[in-house]
């Protein structure tokens, strides 16, 4: 069975340029590390998608620490307001047995519903979601796991 795990990124800092450039707050640091720490005590991830974004590359970065091996691609089409179909597919096309794609709401929230075929519902910061399948296909997956890490309110 393949796993993918989509994980939302880190509470940011307010937008004072572009929103690809905002930066995680070092609660969202924490928030990242304590995500990344259960991802790779519970699973063996082998391929990590990341959005181009700074804060998804920064959420990445704790993952990639505790997972040094683990290869990483940037998927450009999996930033917040990408088309969740079309991002499915092309992750449909990524060899992995536990694949980690780390992105922002809204569009994990649309993956997640195409995965299981169920309401899109919101991602908390660095919510992981771990949904297992026997191949990548839309109302294909189960979801078998959830971790929350500590939330700023």
């Amino acid at each position: 069975m393949i796993k993918i795990i989509l994980m939302r990124h880190g509470q940011a800092k307010d937008a004072i340029g572009p929103d690809s450039a905002r930066q995680l707050t070092d609660y969202g640091k924490q928030q990242a590390i304590q995500t990344a720490e259960y991802i790779t005590e519970h699973y063996s991830p082998d391929q990590f998608v990341v959005s181009p974004y700074d804060r998804a590359q920064q959420t990445l970065a704790e993952l990639s620490l505790r997972a040094p091996t683990v290869p990483v691609q940037v998927q450009n089409n999996i930033t917040p307001s990408d088309d969740a179909r079309t991002a499915l597919i092309d992750l449909g096309h990524i060899e992995a047995d536990c694949m980690v794609v780390v992105c922002h709401m809204s569009i994990i929230a649309y993956l997640a519903s195409l995965l299981t075929g169920d309401s899109p519902e919101s991602f908390a910061l660095a919510e992981a979601r771990v949904f297992e399948m026997e191949f990548v296909m839309a109302s294909m997956a189960t979801e078998i796991d959830r971790f929350v890490p500590k939330q700023p309110f």
